[in-house]
């Protein structure tokens, strides 16, 4: 969802970024995308570790990350291209759609409003609750469960490298469309297509899957 339809990684990243300023460190572009696609707790947590920041608020502050990150996405935060065009794609094509993402079911619902695709899903999953969030696959074994299908029947779209993982994970086919500045990276090559945006997804990928 977040960096797919809806341009919020950057709103994510700003969040995040003011949370870790008040502990006096800050981090690199790089060092932000490597941990894209993590559940917020397990963001805060990896990177309290690696600069050894004190965890007695580690909840509080992945809480603020949150509500910080919903505010700016209900007030800023765009669909990317294509989302309406791929929403019917599959919907002409008598597709299930299922939307399943590591975000808490709050922001889900915002942005599903807010991009006014409910009318397209008949499933949502949200790992927030989970044991394990993405690069495990159970958020994306979920949806397939609501959607009542077969893992192996789905096809996942995913902008981040935890969520390519998980969806490779949960035997799904994955067509990845990464931001631009981490496009060229051969670290997507598991994925089964690599797309710069959701308009170049056609009816002969879709038979090659």
């Amino acid at each position: 969802m977040d960096g797919l339809l809806i341009d919020s990684e950057p709103l994510w990243q700003q969040a995040g970024t003011d949370m870790l300023q008040q502990f006096g460190v800050s981090l690199t572009d790089e060092q932000y995308h490597l941990t894209t696609g993590l559940r917020t707790p397990e963001w805060v947590d990896y990177w309290f570790t690696h600069f050894t920041i004190d965890k007695q608020k580690a909840v509080e502050m992945a809480r603020l990350v949150e509500q910080t990150a919903l505010h700016k996405i209900k007030q800023y935060g765009v669909a990317m291209p294509g989302v309406e065009y791929i929403m019917q794609f599959f919907k002409q094509h008598n597709f299930k759609i299922g939307l399943a993402s590591s975000s808490p079911m709050q922001l889900i619902e915002a942005v599903v409003e807010k991009l006014n695709i409910q009318h397209y899903l008949n499933a949502i999953t949200s790992a927030e609750l989970l044991p394990f969030g993405k690069p495990h696959p159970q958020v994306f074994l979920n949806c397939a469960t609501l959607l009542n299908v077969p893992p192996t029947t789905c096809i996942c779209f995913e902008d981040s490298f935890n969520g390519m993982i998980a969806a490779k994970a949960a035997r799904m086919k994955c067509v990845v469309v990464p931001a631009p500045h981490v496009h060229h990276e051969s670290r997507w090559d598991a994925a089964d297509y690599k797309l710069s945006s959701l308009l170049q997804f056609n009816q002969s990928l879709l038979e090659k899957l």
